[in-house]
């Protein structure tokens, strides 16, 4: 018995310390190198001064929850699903003045007369699926509001739609004209017969 053991170990030993090692292309050490992936540690807010990060404090939030009117059955007159999350926009210290200022003037649908910004879901039937929407919507909105506004066209840019409107035109107008001379021609050829 000792010896099929033996054997046995010496086998079966080079293939375990193989799939020990096998890590796949969808690892956590693949798709995050930089990581230390401990859960032990909380994961730092990356300093971006320039604009939105997409780090949403859900401690500064107001979250609560109500029945909802979307999707779920007889769910829906039990559970408490439609997600309703607030803040105060001028009090949120973690987005900067300027971005407070153009989410003010691009989201003022959303924001109450005491200053708050609300964002709703009830898209489904499940109240952490909704929660997860509407930040991510909140999300979507702080950063379309961080996006710079379009810059007006040069000159050089002008110049050049200008000529390729005129072109255009031009092209267009000849094709109507050779057309309307194809017209005539067959106009002409009946009224001769």
């Amino acid at each position: 018995m000792s010896l099929f053991t033996n054997s046995f170990r010496l086998i079966i030993t080079p293939v375990l310390r193989n799939i020990s090692t096998y890590k796949s292309s969808v690892s956590l050490s693949h798709l995050y190198p930089k990581s230390s992936l401990s859960i032990n540690y909380p994961v730092k807010i990356p300093e971006n001064s320039t604009g939105f990060s997409g780090y949403i404090p859900i401690e500064k939030l107001e979250i609560t929850y109500c029945k909802s009117s979307g999707p779920g059955g007889q769910n829906v007159n039990k559970v408490d699903t439609k997600v309703d999350i607030r803040f105060h926009l001028q009090s949120a210290d973690w987005l900067s003045e300027d971005l407070k200022k153009n989410i003010s003037s691009k989201c003022k649908n959303r924001i109450n007369k005491d200053g708050f910004l609300i964002v709703r879901s009830d898209k489904t039937r499940s109240q952490l699926y909704n929660q997860a929407d509407a930040i991510m919507l909140l999300r979507e909105m702080i950063r379309r509001a961080a996006t710079p506004t379009s810059i007006s066209p040069s000159e050089e840019t002008l110049h050049l739609l200008r000529k390729r409107r005129e072109k255009a035109n031009r092209e267009r107008i000849v094709e109507k004209r050779m057309h309307s001379l194809k017209k005539g021609r067959r106009r002409d050829d009946i009224e001769i017969l």
